[in-house]
């Protein structure tokens, strides 16, 4: 567990003002999720085939390489991170 102590020249709590932040975060950041999550799906309808059962042919050297199937395996990747980021942001909690 990490634990952050802010300091403020002004007075007044931070608490508010940093917890919207992160709302605005996690926001964007599910938005992020949801159009991802939709390319994704876009490149499944096309080529018939799960993301999961894509990868697996992929690495096996089923596929040749392409820019379109790149795009694929980069828009995979970003999802697991947009994922790991809203996972941290919920992790979030104000010590008081």
């Amino acid at each position: 567990m990490t634990e952050l102590k802010l300091i403020s020249k002004h007075s007044g709590s931070l608490q508010p003002l940093i917890e919207g932040a992160i709302a605005e975060a996690l926001h964007s950041t599910e938005a992020g999720i949801q159009q991802t999550a939709q390319r994704l799906r876009d490149f499944e309808e096309k080529y018939q085939l799960s993301t999961k059962e894509f990868l697996h042919r992929y690495e096996n050297d089923e596929f040749q390489e392409t820019l379109e199937l790149d795009e694929w395996i980069g828009e995979f990747r970003l999802l697991q991170r947009l994922q790991e980021k809203v996972e941290r942001l919920r992790g979030i909690e104000f010590a008081t």
